[in-house]
């Protein structure tokens, strides 16, 4: 049973990052839904907190929160009120790019909150450039970065490491500031993966396959530069065919980009392995992937891409009870036990120094993002010959079949079910919340926190003639208040006027200021004394805005 405590997190919400719905379904979109789903039914929070760009992201929020069947009370963070953070006390963002949260976080105190994000693809720009960033970026060690597994906290690490190494090289630099590298993997829902006997029958029955065929699925986006190639899948499934007699069904559960791609995926398959079936199932729809894991004897997917960090879809295989053939490859290593689970098929790449070209392509955008993954997955080879291997005996021995199945299953419930996950996220927020509050006394502030969005009046200082100051005498324009106050009710109708209210004094305050100038000219610290002092700044300078209206003057 849930037990709730003081669990203060705010998830940085936009819907895109967190639907399955959308036009360009990608891994992270996966991830990021099946997270909220994890997050809703297993964090021990009593209270939720969501931080968002447009009000109605809150509400579709909610709507997705009270469908999970929490009816906790809901806590939302706008741009305008994102000092509330102080209360939540960590933000979570569903990516690495956090930089720029620790940006903003300065504006209000580097220990006012902790910060987490989460790596998703590491490959592209953008998460190069984010993860760099991050060693410049106000980054404190109450901030955390979750790697979803050990080879892509690798990658984090050497990227985090070589910008170290630059800014030392620049600028002998010293002193740096890392976030906390935590490896947590994805979670999967183990119970939308649970078949019975008689749901495999009806889905073979259902796709007009055999008891006696074997079945083996890919399951994801089929793309052979961005995801696996499947070259290595089809050789290895050709040759088995013909060493073990087995007739063979492949089913590829997934969807292509373009037409194109379909199309050389067809051209590929009849070349390769002409004795295999193949299946297509567009993996969009629900019911095509139900068909597919409630069908399959076998998972397959020899993944040979860099932008791959952790895969989800060998933890469905193994909730789903089926045996994996699977690439040794990035996250695929920690979460399929060889001999275990399923079997781990070698891959080789280049040594180091030889990818300087591809990189300066990409760098210099000669290459998209795509052709720099394609063009570097071409020169990552799977070993076809142990892939075979793998099939055969897997075709052969349906005993083994099944206990890697079993055992798959239970490493599924016990190791990556959301119910074991959450629990991870939330001890590692309450040690970034520890931790911060340990420290909290030391850091010290700067004027200007961050460098690029300074004051504007500071900035600018040089730009008028002077700068009003707590001595300066204000007067009216006028002979009397009333004028005072009637002029400047006309000109706060003007659209060029009123369009800056949210800087604009009450008008009770204003008035206040008028009738009181209206025995004399004053100082402009002694007009403000009487107010509250949250607001004393604020009235202060309105007292520019009254000038440029020419309802007071300063008095010579």
């Amino acid at each position: 049973m849930r037990k709730n405590y003081d669990m203060r997190v705010c998830i940085n919400y936009h819907p895109e990052g967190y639907t399955i719905n959308g036009p360009r379904l990608m891994g992270r979109n996966a991830a990021g839904e099946s997270f909220l789903r994890g997050f809703a039914q297993h964090s021990r929070a009593n209270k939720f907190w969501v931080r968002v760009d447009d009000p109605e992201h809150a509400q579709i929020f909610e709507k997705s929160l009270r469908a999970l069947g929490r009816k906790d009370p809901l806590s939302i963070v706008e741009r305008h009120s994102i000092d509330k953070l102080r209360e939540a006390s960590i933000l979570y963002h569903p990516g690495p790019d956090i930089g720029l949260h620790a940006q903003r976080r300065t504006l209000f105190g580097d220990n006012a909150w902790s910060l987490c994000g989460i790596t998703h693809t590491t490959a592209s720009a953008y998460s190069m450039d984010s993860l760099a960033n991050l060693i410049t970026a106000p980054i404190q060690p109450w901030d955390a970065l979750i790697c979803t597994s050990k080879a892509v906290k690798s990658n984090v690490n050497k990227i985090l490491q070589t910008q170290v190494e630059y800014l030392k090289a620049r600028f002998n630099s010293t002193n740096f500031s890392f976030p906390k590298l935590p490896v947590i993997p994805l979670g999967v829902h183990t119970e939308e993966f649970s078949y019975s006997d008689e749901q495999k029958r009806m889905a073979r029955a259902s796709l007009n396959i055999s008891d006696e065929t074997l079945i083996v699925l890919f399951m994801g986006r089929l793309s052979f530069h961005a995801k696996a190639h499947p070259l290595a899948m089809y050789q290895a499934l050709q040759n088995a065919s013909i060493i073990t007699g087995k007739k063979i069904v492949l089913i590829e559960c997934g969807w292509h980009s373009n037409e194109s791609i379909a199309k050389a995926y067809i051209q590929a398959a009849e070349l390769t392995c002409p004795n295999i079936e193949v299946v297509h199932l567009d993996g969009r729809e629900v019911s095509n992937k139900k068909l597919a894991w409630a069908s399959a004897d076998i998972f397959c997917s020899l993944s040979d891409n860099i932008q791959e960090t952790f895969g989800i879809s060998p933890i469905e295989a193994m909730a789903a009870g089926l045996p994996c053939v699977v690439s040794d490859w990035d996250g695929y290593r920690d979460t399929v036990r060889d001999g275990v689970d399923g079997i781990l098929v070698p891959t080789t790449m280049p040594q180091a120094g030889l990818g300087v070209d591809l990189l300066e392509r990409y760098a210099l955008e000669v290459d998209t993002y795509d052709m720099y993954c394609g063009h570097t997955s071409s020169l990552i080879a799977v070993d076809v010959d142990c892939a075979t291997e793998a099939f055969v005996t897997l075709f052969n021995l349906p005993e083994m079949r099944n206990k890697m199945g079993a055992s798959g299953r239970q490493r599924a419930l016990s190791v990556y079910e959301w119910e074991v996950i959450i629990p991870q996220y939330e001890e590692l927020w309450t040690s970034l919340e520890e931790l911060r509050q340990e420290k909290y006394s030391e850091i010290k502030r700067l004027a200007h926190p961050w460098p690029s969005r300074m004051d504007p009046f500071y900035a600018f200082d040089d730009y008028p003639t002077s700068s009003l100051t707590s001595g300066t005498i204000l007067a009216l324009v006028d002979s009397n208040s009333q004028d005072a106050l009637d002029r400047l009710r006309n000109y706060k109708n003007l659209a060029m006027v009123n369009y800056a209210k949210s800087i604009i004094p009450s008008i009770d305050e204003i008035t206040e200021i008028i009738n009181k100038l209206e025995t004399g000219p004053e100082a402009a610290e002694e007009l403000v004394k009487h107010l509250p002092k949250n607001r004393q700044g604020f009235v202060f300078r309105s007292f520019l805005w009254l000038l440029k209206l020419n309802i007071l003057k300063v008095y010579r």
